[in-house]
């Protein structure tokens, strides 16, 4: 990754076009390599910046920086009981298999350590996904159909303690 130092910062509305810009080309690069779609494959409003206004709020946003490029975000939701959520990760294709999205993982469980799961749910076709959070120590563990998006969830876990 050469000598520039990853960093993850808290994400402010203002950070919403950056981080939705990167987004676009993330989900769309997914959608690209395991659907053969051009565009489309994101949540909805993955490309507008309207899941970011939506869910920064309930949620804790994080960009990811290396040197002065926003390459990546992702947004957790910490629950009082310890169940987190990882609710969305996304590292820009140009940045990717660099190990920032491992840093992420890492950096997400050392900053919430009373954690006592953590929970998540990706596309059944983005296989590059399930082959990273198993990476990461996530284990499957179960299916749901998302009728809204028209696509089965693989639905992940990681027991911390």
């Amino acid at each position: 990754m050469g000598n520039l130092e990853i960093v993850f910062k808290k994400a402010v509305e203002n950070d919403i076009p950056e981080l939705t810009e990167v987004m676009t080309r993330a989900f769309d690069d997914d959608t690209r390599r395991f659907r053969g779609n051009p565009a489309g494959g994101g949540p909805p409003g993955y490309n507008t910046g309207d899941f970011l206004r939506k869910w920064m709020g309930p949620g804790i946003c994080y960009r990811i920086t290396k040197g002065d490029k926003v390459v990546g975000g992702f947004i957790v939701f910490i629950n009082k009981d310890g169940n987190n959520i990882l609710g969305s990760i996304w590292v820009d294709p140009q940045y990717q298999n660099l190990g920032i999205g491992t840093e992420a993982i890492h950096f997400i469980e050392k900053t919430y350590p009373d954690a006592g799961k953590w929970s998540l749910g990706t596309p059944e076709w983005s296989t590059r996904n399930h082959h990273f959070y198993e990476k990461c120590g996530y284990k499957k563990v179960g299916e749901a159909r998302n009728e809204e998006e028209d696509f089965t969830e693989f639905r992940y876990e990681k027991v911390m303690k």
